[in-house]
């Protein structure tokens, strides 16, 4: 943090991957409509990357209240008139904040959340997806994944034990298990994006 009271939080990862993740959000997302970011955890992503999507609106959320404190506090030192304060939204819930405030979802972005939650965050997540995005809405995905049940590098078999070890629920989950779930809520699997790190864009579009 840079002072007493700035209630900012930093995770190292976001600078590394932002400039990444941007150059594929351009290319798969519309042009225009309200994009939803679920679990965005510091807020670090959402300020960078409001700004670069113009008209677009970005809509961050995130459960943890102090999570959402430093969202806030992002939003104060880097403001875009695009950017939206964040909504509580658990995505395990049947019904999100969005939704009962009337908001239009035209894309939903998710980054590095799916291995650092409970399997039935995803699947929420799924049906959120499946519930809010119209026909041709983008549903994306960043983060490590399996594939064929084999880990894609020896890095990401440390990191899934070191998860596991902190939380049996949490883990690098198997793509073909994500991909399977998505399509049972109305979500085609359209294409996977090769990221630094042995991570993966994921790209879903509504049916």
């Amino acid at each position: 943090m840079t002072s007493f009271d700035d209630a900012r939080q930093y995770a190292p990862a976001t600078e590394r991957n932002r400039e990444h993740i941007l150059k594929v959000l351009k290319r798969v997302l519309p042009p225009t409509g309200n994009i939803l970011e679920i679990a965005s955890g510091t807020g670090e992503h959402s300020v960078f990357f409001s700004p670069h999507l113009q008209p677009r609106h970005w809509i961050p959320s995130e459960p943890n209240p102090m999570l959402r404190d430093s969202i806030m506090a992002w939003q104060k030192h880097n403001p875009s008139d695009n950017l939206h304060p964040p909504f509580d939204i658990d995505a395990r819930e049947s019904v999100w904040a969005v939704e009962t405030e009337g908001i239009e979802i035209a894309d939903i972005v998710n980054i590095n959340m799916i291995h650092i939650s409970p399997w039935s965050t995803c699947l929420g997540m799924m049906a959120g997806a499946g519930r809010l995005l119209p026909t041709g809405g983008v549903l994306y995905l960043y983060g490590p994944y399996k594939q064929g049940g084999q880990h894609t590098g020896t890095s990401n078999l440390a990191f899934d034990e070191s998860l596991r070890a902190q939380n049996y629920e949490w883990g690098i989950r198997n793509l073909e298990d994500v991909i399977a779930t998505a399509e049972k809520e109305g979500l085609q699997f359209v294409e996977i994006v090769q990221m630094p790190a042995n991570n993966l864009s994921v790209v879903f579009h509504k049916n």
